[in-house]
C-alpha cells in the first residue's frame, strides 16, 4: 500500500486544477479513495469523528447482497443442469451458473460504472459510490437469459434516467435498479417475462428433459383457473418443487438473485446489525402484504381466481417480494425518512404488492412496480408526518 501511494502522489499533481489531465481528476479520485484513505480535512470545526461513510455504506450493502449473488449463481446452473436431465452437483451447479450470471453482473458493472465516470467528469465533481449497489442490485432482478447487450441498455436508463438527470446519487426520487428493470420489462417484455427465460437451457430443445417449464411460481399460480386452489396447482406441476420450503430456500427458477428469502433475511440481518437498512420498512412490507393476502382469502368464493386462495406465507417467499423488502425498499435516498413514514411507505408497498399479483391477470409480479409507486409518494408521505408532528407541538405549546 505505501508503494501504491508512493506512486499517486507522484501522479496527482497531473490531475489536480492546472494540471495536463485535470479533466479527469474524477476517476483519479475515485480509484484513489477506493484503496486509501482521502489524503485531505476539514480546515475548520466542528470535525466529527464517524468511522461510517457513504462508501462503506455501500460496501456493507455489497457484502449483504453476496448470499444471493452466490446462490443466484449455483442456482442459474442448477436450474440449467436439471432442465438437460444432468444431475446438479454443488460444484457443477455453480461452474454452470457462473458462465451465465458473472458476464451480466461485469456488463452491468462496466457500462454503468461508465455512465457515472462521464457525468462526474462533465460535472466536474467525484465519483460517487452509490453504482457499488447499484451494478449489483440490478443484474440480481433479470433473468439468467437476458441478453448483454439489453442488461447494457436497461443499466444505462436506470442511471442516466433514474438518477443523473435528477443531479447523481442522494438527488434521484426514483430506485435506479427498479428504473432500469421497469424499463426493460416494458421494452422487452418476451425476455423478461413468461416462462421462456427464467433457466439458461442449450440452443438445441432436444437436450431439455420431457415436460419441461421454466414458469415461477407466480407464472403457475396466476395461469390457474377459477375455483381451483393455488397450492394445489403449486403441488402439481411437472417441474420443479414448488412447495413452500423448497421456494423459501431458492431452489426455483426466477431472477438471478431473488429467488432465496433464506439468503435474502440473511442480508437483511447483515443491514439491520449495522444500522443501514431501516427494519421498519422490511417489517412494515411483510405486515402490509400479510394482511392483504388474508384479507383476500377470506373473501375469495368457490369461482374465484386461483392467486386469492394463496396463502399469505406462500406470498413471502415467491418472487421478488423478499429481495425487494430488504434491498429495494430500504433505499434510503428514494424511500421515507421519517419513522412513521416508513411504516406508512411500506405497508402501502406490500398492499400494493399484493394486489397487482392477484388483480391484475396481464402481471404476476408486484413487487417492482409498488416500489417504484411508492418512490414517487415517499416525499408526501413524509410531509404529512412533519406537519402533523408540527401541529402537535403547536397544540402542546400553545397555552
Amino acid at each position: 500500500m505505501k508503494a501504491l501511494e508512493n506512486l499517486l502522489d507522484k501522479v496527482r499533481p497531473l490531475f489536480e486544477k492546472g494540471g495536463k489531465l485535470q479533466k479527469f481528476h474524477a476517476a483519479f479520485e475515485a480509484g484513489e479513495t477506493f484503496f486509501l484513505t482521502p489524503p485531505w480535512v476539514t480546515k475548520s470545526g466542528p470535525h466529527v469523528r464517524d468511522p461510517i461513510d457513504l462508501k462503506r455504506v455501500m460496501i456493507t450493502v455489497v457484502v449483504a447482497l453476496l448470499p444471493c449473488t452466490l446462490f443466484g449463481i449455483y442456482n442459474a446452473g442448477y436450474q440449467s443442469l436439471r432442465a438437460q436431465g444432468i444431475d446438479p452437483t454443488l460444484i457443477a451447479s455453480f461452474m454452470t451458473g457462473l458462465p451465465l450470471v458473472l458476464p451480466i453482473i461485469i456488463v452491468s458493472y462496466a457500462v454503468g460504472g461508465t455512465w457515472e465516470a462521464i457525468f462526474a467528469i462533465v460535472r466536474g465533481h467525484e465519483i460517487n459510490e452509490g453504482f457499488l449497489v447499484t451494478g449489483l442490485l440490478f443484474p440480481l432482478t433479470l433473468p439468467p437469459t437476458m441478453p448483454l447487450w439489453m442488461v447494457a441498455l436497461g443499466v444505462s436508463f436506470g442511471v442516466v434516467i433514474g438518477k443523473e438527470i435528477f443531479g447523481g446519487t442522494g438527488m434521484n426520487i426514483l430506485n435506479p435498479a427498479l428504473t432500469g428493470r421497469a424499463f426493460l420489462f416494458f421494452a422487452y417484455p418476451a425476455h423478461i417475462s413468461g416462462d421462456a427465460c427464467w433457466v439458461g437451457t442449450p440452443a438445441d430443445s432436444s437436450k431439455l428433459v420431457d415436460g419441461y417449464s421454466g414458469a415461477t411460481g407466480l407464472l403457475l399460480t396466476h395461469g390457474g383457473g377459477a375455483g381451483t386452489h393455488a397450492t394445489d396447482i403449486l403441488a402439481s406441476t411437472n417441474y420443479g418443487d414448488f412447495s413452500w420450503m423448497n421456494m423459501f430456500l431458492g431452489f426455483i427458477p426466477g431472477s438471478i438473485g431473488e429467488t432465496s428469502t433464506l439468503c435474502c433475511l440473511i442480508g437483511a440481518a447483515i443491514l439491520i446489525a449495522t444500522g443501514i437498512g431501516s427494519w421498519r420498512v422490511m417489517v412494515a412490507c411483510v405486515v402490509g402484504m400479510g394482511a392483504t393476502a388474508t384479507l383476500l382469502n377470506l373473501l375469495a368464493g368457490p369461482g374465484s381466481s386461483a392467486f386469492l386462495t394463496l396463502p399469505a406465507y406462500y406470498h413471502f417467499v415467491m418472487g421478488g417480494f423478499a429481495f425487494g423488502a430488504v434491498f429495494m425498499a430500504t433505499d434510503p435516498v428514494s424511500c421515507a425518512t421519517t419513522d412513521k413514514g416508513k411504516w406508512v411507505y411500506g405497508i402501502c408497498i406490500g398492499i400494493l404488492a399484493t394486489l397487482i399479483r392477484t388483480v391484475n391477470p396481464a402481471y404476476p409480479e408486484g413487487m417492482m412496480l409498488a416500489i417504484l409507486f411508492m418512490n414517487i409518494f415517499a416525499p408526501l408521505i413524509d410531509h404529512y408526518v412533519v406537519q402533523a408532528n408540527m401541529k402537535r407541538r403547536e397544540l402542546r405549546y400553545a397555552g
